[in-house]
């Protein structure tokens, strides 16, 4: 059923006035001249209350068959059933009849709203609500009862709004009238909201935060006494609903019940829609996945605003304020999602705490590296978390940047990303993965005593230039030399082979010479397990002449064996040949770059000492 669409049946023995409602409701005056049934009417969104096309279909018994009734019964979003209030015998028609026609195989939650009305009220005093009242206890899909009068036009507009009402705002979904309480999924989603809108995670919505929710979904603030009256109101009919003056999660499911039971559950609509939910209580994919272009070229990166929004969230469920989320800690922080989105593998692929806890750093390196990897995963996680809404900015895509094509990085010779991706690419039994915990600061032994699966990603921050950047090192799982295109792909490629077997090179010059040797994609060789024996490369020529022959750096050592941390150099030299792409082309090689970085800098040094000399010539 969607709610930008009113499809209104009306049901009714003959003589009650049915068909004169609907045509006093278009013509906006008594019809002298009454057909048996009237034709399907749309009424545009424009000149509707709640602005949505509404088609209104009428019902005859004399004309129509019983198997036509249901078919339009089944396209129906509400149906009005029509009683004639001078006529007891209509009403009883209501519950012998058309109720049971409606809703009779139905299964509970899932039936058609139904709205009462009461015709010719003109022609009687009083009210007939003495009779219908015991009808709408029986039958939980009557959302409300309206007299009115086609003769005078009294309540009509009022009937189509109340109808419209119930399809854009229905009661089923959020509340058990039998049980006479908020249905699950009502109450998950709304502990959701209440979890996001308690911004210093204390478990009570305090002044300030009910402002800011009440700002959020409605546009303005509650006035102080307002405010007063509601927790006023919630205190008096709980038990716990109010606590250190501020409205805990019974208060604030009590009192959405309370507006359900009131009539008023557009209020709870609303709050659900804002917060991203639909029809069903789902959170919509408009929501979770708004648009984001992001050409085939170019990258994804957490911006400013994403960042400060994720540090914000940390502190809320930093409870111990030891600047890490313990494993609980984490736990309440994704309490608001539908599933836990960070696998036991995250212990491994970011920094952590001496206690084995995830640090602010490794915190928001795995977001950023989400945030490079899956676009559309990442706009999903914020979405959970209520970044919108909490933000004030239409969607998740104000918190991510996408950059510039490489291409005007290339041509333009330098790159503003932040984050690079560096494919870790070696046969089996290299220490590739040594190589990953590595740059997490975990030396050979500390990685022998850590349990659990290692993550085939790590990402971790290095300095380049005084600037700080992101690097994800991904490990190529291969064993054979038939490497994908696609497994290529990277700002940088490590190459790595073991010095300590014979047959190790000839797999990394293998893949050179198929992905990377004609392409514009820096390459860095790495010599693993530099602490032991070297062995002869069986390959033509040696790493180090095959790497000069290719213009490329000469292979560097490394070694994670020893008590100590292992040196950061290495993967700065990898973020240094990711940040300058264009220095990898045929005519310059990266070993020509490293020089002219070193050369340059001791010409300023020279050029600097000149200066400074007639400087002084001069004073």
């Amino acid at each position: 059923m969607s709610r930008y669409r009113s499809l209104s049946l009306s049901l009714s023995v003959a003589k009650v006035g049915k068909t004169s409602l609907i045509m006093s409701l278009v013509g906006e005056e008594f019809p002298e001249e009454v057909p048996a049934r009237a034709e399907e009417i749309t009424i545009p969104a424009d000149v509707t209350p709640e602005k949505v096309p509404t088609h209104i279909v009428d019902y005859s018994e004399t004309e129509q068959t019983d198997e036509v009734l249901h078919e339009e019964i089944v396209k129906a979003n509400v149906v009005c059933v029509v009683y004639d209030v001078t006529k007891e015998e209509t009403i009883d028609k209501i519950r012998t009849k058309w109720i049971p026609l409606v809703n009779g195989g139905a299964e509970k939650g899932s039936k058609v709203p139904v709205i009462l009305v009461g015709n010719k009220s003109d022609l009687r005093s009083g009210s007939s609500m003495e009779s219908i009242l015991p009808i709408m206890n029986q039958f939980s899909e009557i959302e409300t009862c309206v007299e009115c009068s086609a003769k005078n036009l009294k309540n009509i507009s009022e009937l189509f709004y109340y109808a419209q009402k119930a399809v854009l705002h229905p009661t089923a979904p959020l509340y058990d009238p039998e049980d006479k309480q908020l249905r699950t999924m009502c109450v998950r989603a709304l502990s959701r909201i209440f979890n996001i809108s308690d911004q210093d995670n204390d478990g009570i919505l305090s002044d300030d935060e009910l402002n800011c929710f009440q700002k959020s979904c409605f546009g303005n603030p509650l006035a102080p006494q307002a405010l007063e009256d509601v927790k006023t109101v919630v205190w008096k009919n709980t038990s716990d609903g109010v606590q250190d003056n501020g409205l805990t999660l019974n208060g604030f499911l009590f009192l959405n019940t309370l507006f359900i039971q009131r009539g008023r559950h557009e209020t709870t609509w609303t709050i659900l829609r804002k917060f991203g939910y639909d029809d069903s209580l789902e959170l919509t994919d408009d929501y979770l996945y708004p648009q984001l272009r992001v050409p085939a070229s170019c990258s994804t990166e957490l911006n400013h605003l994403g960042i400060q929004f994720l540090q914000k969230l940390f502190e809320k469920y930093d409870v111990d304020k030891d600047s890490a989320l313990s494993p609980p800690e984490l736990k309440n922080l994704f309490s608001v999602f539908p599933y836990q989105p960070w696998g036991p593998d995250v212990y491994t692929t970011v920094c952590t705490s001496a206690d084995g806890f995830i640090s602010l750093h490794g915190y928001l390196c795995q977001w950023a590296l989400t945030a490079y990897l899956d676009v559309h995963r990442c706009l999903e996680y914020l979405g959970y978390l209520g970044y919108p809404v909490l933000t004030e900015q239409e969607s998740q895509t104000a918190a991510i940047t996408v950059t510039r094509e490489k291409t005007m990085d290339l041509e333009k010779g330098q790159t503003q990303r932040n984050v690079f991706l560096c494919k870790v690419i070696g046969p089996r039994g290299t220490g590739k993965t040594a190589f990953l915990q590595a740059f997490l600061g975990k030396s050979l032994p500390k990685q022998k005593s850590s349990t659990g699966l290692f993550s085939y990603y790590t990402i971790n921050t290095v300095q380049v230039n005084s600037q700080e950047k992101s690097l994800i090192l991904y490990e190529v799982d291969v064993d054979t030399e038939f490497l994908k295109a696609s497994d290529a792909a990277c700002d940088v490629a490590c190459l790595m082979y073991d010095v300590t077997d014979s047959k190790s090179f000839n797999y990394c010059a293998s893949i050179y010479k198929q992905h990377y040797m004609d392409g514009r994609i820096p390459c860095v060789v790495v010599a693993s397990k530099a602490d032991l024996q070297e062995q002869k490369q069986q390959h033509g020529i040696s790493p180090a002449e095959f790497c000069y022959k290719h213009r490329l750096p000469p292979p560097m050592p490394f070694s994670c064996s020893g008590p100590d941390a292992p040196t950061t150099a290495i993967y700065s030299k990898l973020a240094w040949a990711a940040m300058f792409p264009h220095l990898n082309g045929s005519d310059l090689s990266a070993t020509s770059f490293w020089l002219r970085v070193t050369l340059g800098a001791a010409v300023v040094s020279v050029l600097g000492f000149t200066l400074y000399r007639a400087f002084n010539r001069q004073k």
